[in-house]
This record gives structure tokens, C-alpha cells and sequence, in this order.
């Protein structure tokens, strides 16, 4: 690993020093992992196949089930008008829209309700509420990020609501910092135009969460299922999704749940360590709605496109992967090389800033520490020049980030932190549209699991708009569309497809998938017994 030695780097690091950017070139192409030779394959089954995936999840896509007919007899069998399969926020906002729509509602949970990447976004929510932004703005922003490959009628619904889910959170109970007027603060995230993202601190996320977890566990007639990760879907006889296999992680059993929808809101794969990058990710982020959905036949879309977060801990090895957010860079922190230089502007969009880290480290201006396997390699996120330009304000207004520097023996005041890009989030996921309805009927996807909405790389604070919005549509789509019939019988008959399929395709037999729990995971070795 060449690069500039820790204490090399320290010496030449200055915090009183103004730092000039230098002209940049395009960098996507030649240093994003998106575009790494050997991370891309062409799908050979299901409908998307021929189109590219990156190999980690083309694996699982294809293949087999954990589970055959046999492992079903005698199974219990629960009945309700709508299956929600996760408990993070796009998950609990479904469920509270449904219910209060007049639907009869199971959520069930891989762990526990709200034990999900919700909690660990930091940055805050976007919305266009600032004098002089507009809904246009916000979608310009949105595309322009996202390389206009994002649906926009995806991107319009959202964008337009954003206001509404601000008012519906605040009603439900969740704190945002204000100014001494009780006006809510916004910052600028990058690669936007304007000032438009409202937060609490640093714990937007798990302040959103503690508001809807309460407001489903104490407000509602929701019925919650926890550590029941799904296995499996269910279809019916006209090929509706029709419920869903769970699996009992306390009971060491499976559990049939028949519904006249299903909406999942799995989250994303970060836990699958695409490329071998650390995560930002929740123990339970490992790609399972994806592998569901696609096995029932759902379109999906960008496969070949991650985000991966310019600013994750590097140093000391106890907090790697964890998250600095980009709220900080808002506020005016800079990134400098192992030569104290600067080399991009910190409010570009996240893929650019995390290709030009890369693109230091590679070229050996990167920041070594350790040695063997304890090697790590990063950049300075320059936290002592804010501390000496604006004294106490990141104590204030970043919290979380010195509970996290504490647990690494650093203070952010007086020295600068190493950081490296984390994978952070999937672009891409299933096809849906404005409802959250995917390509198979009674089957919705919202939250990270879903595609389309941030085209190939995402903007700050659109995620925790994302969940709230579309996961409010698709509550209230799925409880008017309830009918009084509901369906003749619920199988997995759609297995014998999937076998077939990758018999023909020579494909292995002996992977199983969806993955549930990461590799190092004992939860693994007991669900495959």
C-alpha cells in the first residue's frame, strides 16, 4: 500500500492554512468501484437477464431457495389483509398509513422494530421550504446527482410531497433543530443549489425512528413480528404476491403469513461488502428483498450502481466503516491529501468526492497508518480548521460525531481524521411506480429496496425523504385495495421455475439464498440446519 506514512502526514498537515482547489478531470470512470473490471457480470436468469449486476448480488439472484414444499407441511398459518416485511422507517411508515386506512396489518422484522439503517442516517431530510428554493430546484438537484437516470415521475411525486412529510413527521412528534425564531435550519447538501435539508443534529435518523416506533408500538392496532426474517413469497393462482414465508429465529421455525399484499422495506446490501469495502450499513443490510422479489419475477433496475460514502472512518480499526456525516462537510470542513493539500470540492455529489479519495490513495497521496492486515489508507477530513474558524460549533451541532471519536481515543478539535469510502447505499433496486406498486401485482417495495428514484448516485437527505414519502403511498395504495375475497390459495410454486432456470442455465444448486445475515454471522449456521 504506497502512500504517505501517518506521522509524515501529520507534520505536513496544517490547520491555519487557506487551501487553493486544483483543477479537477473527470474521475468516475478510471477510480469509482461502480466500474471496477472485474465486480460486473450479466444476469443469466429471470427478467432481467443479460443485464449487468455486480457478481456479489448476481449470486444470490441466482440462487436457489432455502426452502422446498417439504419444509412447509404442518407449518402454522397466519391470515391478514397486509404483510409488511421490515421494521426500519419505510417499513413503519407503511404500516401506520395502512392501518389507519382501515387495513389489518402484520409488520414482521428480521430483529427487532426499528433495527435498521434508518437509524444510523445522520445528515437530515430534503425539502424545499427556504425562501428562493423551489420544488424545481429540488428536482433538478435530484436528476442532475443522479446522472438523469432517475424515473422521473419517481423524482417529481417525491420532490412535491416533501413539504407534506416534514408537517406528518413534526404531527407525529419528531424534533428538528430551529433557530431561536422556532424556524426550522437547513444546510446544503452537495451537489445542491440551495440550503434544503432540515436535521436534528446528527441523529436525524434515530429521531425519526424513536418517533415512529412509538407511534406503532403505542398507537396503533399494528400486529409485530419480531426476529422473523422472510424467506420466501407467496403467489397466488393469478400470480398476485400473495403473502410470504417467514422464518421464527427464537422458535427455530417457519411461518406461513397469507395476505392480499405484501409491501417490503428490507433496506439495502451494504453488509454483503460489495468489493470489500467496509460499510456504513445495519447488521441485517444483505439484499433479501431483492433476491425475493426477483425470484417472483419483478423488474428490477441499475444493479451495477452503489453509493459509497466519501466520508467513513478509516482509523483507528475499532470504529472503521463507521459514519462521519455529510453534514459536516456542509458546515465547511475540508479534505486535504497526505501532502496537506486540498484536492475536491467537499459539496460535490458523493460519488465524485469518494472517486477522488480513491484516486489519492491510489496515486500515493493517501494517508498510511498500520502495518500487515491493520494497514489502512485515507485522507484527512480537516475538523480542527472548523473548530478554530467557528470554536465549540461542531460540539453542538455534531454530537454523535464525538461520542464516535471518543470511542477512538481522537479529539476532532486538535487533530484532523482519517477517512476512506464506505459503502453507504444501492442505487438502484426493484422497479416501482408512484405507489410503490412493483411489476407484480400486490407486491410493493419502498425504502432502499425499491429503484429508480435516485437514477446512479444519490443526493443527501432524499433517503429519509424517500421512506416517508413512498412509504405513505404505498400504505394507503395496498388498504384500498383490499378485497373482500382475497386470494383461492398461496404456494411457492414459482420455485419450480426458478429451478428449472437455473438448471438450464447450468447454474450451481447447492447456493441458497436470500443471505438473511452476514457470513461471520452464527444466525446463518442455525437457519440452515
Amino acid at each position: 500500500m504506497q502512500g504517505i506514512s501517518y506521522e509524515e502526514a501529520l507534520k505536513l498537515y496544517q490547520n491555519d492554512k487557506e487551501h487553493a482547489l486544483p483543477e479537477m478531470s473527470e474521475l468516475l470512470r478510471d477510480y469509482h468501484p461502480d466500474y471496477y473490471q472485474d465486480s460486473i457480470v450479466g444476469l443469466k436468469i429471470g427478467p432481467n437477464k443479460g443485464d449487468p449486476c455486480h457478481r456479489q448480488l448476481a449470486e444470490m439472484l441466482q440462487a436457489d431457495s432455502r426452502i422446498d414444499e417439504a419444509d412447509l407441511a404442518g407449518t402454522s398459518i397466519t391470515e391478514t389483509n397486509i404483510l409488511i416485511i421490515g421494521g426500519g422507517g419505510a417499513g413503519c411508515a407503511a404500516a401506520l398509513t395502512a392501518a389507519r386506512n382501515g387495513a389489518k396489518v402484520i409488520l414482521a422484522t428480521k430483529l427487532r422494530l426499528g433495527d435498521s439503517n434508518t437509524v444510523m442516517a445522520e445528515g437530515g431530510i430534503q425539502a424545499s421550504i427556504e425562501p428562493g428554493d423551489t420544488l424545481q430546484a429540488h428536482y433538478n438537484d435530484t436528476l442532475k446527482a443522479g446522472h438523469f437516470q432517475a424515473d422521473k415521475e419517481l423524482v417529481s411525486a417525491m420532490v412535491k410531497e416533501a413539504p407534506e412529510v416534514i408537517r406528518w413527521l413534526i404531527k407525529e412528534g419528531m424534533q428538528f433543530d430551529v433557530n431561536e425564531f422556532g424556524d426550522l435550519l437547513t444546510r446544503r447538501p452537495g451537489g445542491a443549489s440551495a440550503n434544503r435539508v432540515v436535521y436534528y443534529r446528527d441523529y436525524t435518523g434515530l429521531e425519526m425512528m424513536r418517533v415512529l416506533r412509538e407511534s406503532v408500538c403505542n398507537n396503533s392496532n399494528i400486529e409485530i413480528w419480531t426476529h422473523s426474517p422472510a424467506v420466501e413469497l407467496l403467489t397466488s393462482e393469478t400470480g398476485h404476491c400473495a403473502g410470504a414465508v417467514l422464518y421464527s429465529i427464537e422458535k427455530y421455525a417457519y411461518k406461513m403469513v397469507k395476505a392480499q399484499s405484501v409491501i417490503l422495506a428490507t433496506g439495502g446490501i451494504g453488509r454483503m461488502h460489495l468489493n470489500d469495502f467496509p460499510t456504513t450499513n445495519h447488521f441485517g443490510s444483505t439484499g433479501d428483498g431483492l433476491v425475493l422479489s426477483y425470484r417472483l419475477g419483478a423488474k428490477l433496475r441499475d444493479l451495477d450502481s452503489y453509493q459509497y460514502h466519501p466520508t467513513g472512518i478509516a482509523h483507528p480499526s475499532n470504529i472503521a466503516g463507521s459514519l462521519i456525516t455529510e453534514g459536516v462537510r456542509s458546515a465547511g470542513v475540508q479534505l486535504l491529501n497526505g501532502l496537506g493539500e486540498r484536492f475536491v470540492d467537499e459539496l460535490k455529489p458523493r460519488d465524485y468526492i469518494s472517486a477522488a479519495i480513491l484516486r489519492e490513495c491510489a496515486e500515493g497521496r493517501g494517508i498510511v497508518v498500520g502495518d500487515g492486515e491493520n494497514t489502512a489508507i485515507g485522507v484527512w477530513l480537516d475538523t480542527p480548521s472548523l473548530e478554530r474558524r467557528e470554536p465549540g460549533m461542531m460540539q453542538k451541532r455534531f454530537p454523535k460525531l464525538f461520542k464516535l471519536a471518543k470511542r477512538g481515543n481522537l479529539d476532532p478539535t486538535k487533530n484532523p481524521m482519517l477517512i476512506y469510502p464506505a459503502l453507504h447505499y444501492q442505487n438502484g433496486g426493484v422497479v416501482i411506480d408512484t405507489d410503490g406498486q412493483s411489476t407484480i401485482p400486490g407486491l410493493y417495495c419502498v425504502g432502499e429496496v425499491s429503484g429508480g428514484i435516485h437514477g446512479r448516485n444519490r443526493i443527501m437527505g432524499n433517503a429519509l425523504l424517500e421512506i416517508i414519502c413512498f412509504g405513505r403511498r404505498a400504505g394507503r395504495k395496498a388498504a384500498q385495495s383490499i378485497s373482500a375475497r382475497g386470494h383461492k390459495k398461496s404456494t411457492i410454486e414459482h420455485l419450480s421455475r426458478l429451478r428449472r432456470e437455473l438448471a438450464r442455465a447450468d447454474l450451481p444448486m447447492d447456493v441458497k439464498s436470500p443471505m438473511l445475515f452476514p457470513t461471520c454471522s452464527n444466525f446463518k449456521l442455525e437457519i440452515s440446519k
